[in-house]
């Protein structure tokens, strides 16, 4: 594990972060911000989203999925463009979307689905750059 650790480019980590990151920002401020508020229930509504845990929090998230992915690329001897991208496939859908859909599906979320969908495809568009990043960076 520590050789590993050892071996990682971080400033790839870095840059990977600031970009699945940022992503997140444009995503839902600027890409579907009106059906991300209408998976929530909230269609006319502004979302009470402006306090440091909003911006934070998924930070931190962010940060800890890139670094488990990272750990598991160096690991795994990802070296090419096509490796990480069926990583990031199989990363995206088996944990990510999967676990999005499983968080969606509660009474609290009206349309689960479509929530599923946005922030779904979010989480597997941005590990897939993130991936690749860390690939060419590698």
């Amino acid at each position: 594990m520590f050789t590993v650790l050892s071996a990682i480019n971080w400033f790839s980590v870095v840059v990977a972060f600031v970009v699945y990151f940022m992503l997140g920002g444009l995503w839902y401020t600027k890409l579907f911000p009106q059906a991300y508020k209408v998976s929530l229930g909230k269609a006319n509504q502004t979302l009470n989203n402006q306090s440091p845990l909003y911006i934070v929090g998924p930070a931190l998230c962010v940060l800890v999925i890139l670094l488990a992915s990272t750990v598991l690329m160096y690991a795994l001897d990802i070296h090419s463009y096509g490796s990480a991208l069926l990583f990031a496939l199989f990363i995206g859908m088996g944990f990510l979307v999967s676990n999005t859909t499983n968080i969606a599906i509660n009474p609290n979320i009206p349309r689960p689905f479509l929530y599923s969908v946005i922030t779904g495809t979010y989480h597997l568009v941005g590990i897939t750059l993130a991936c690749l990043i860390l690939v060419a960076m590698r």
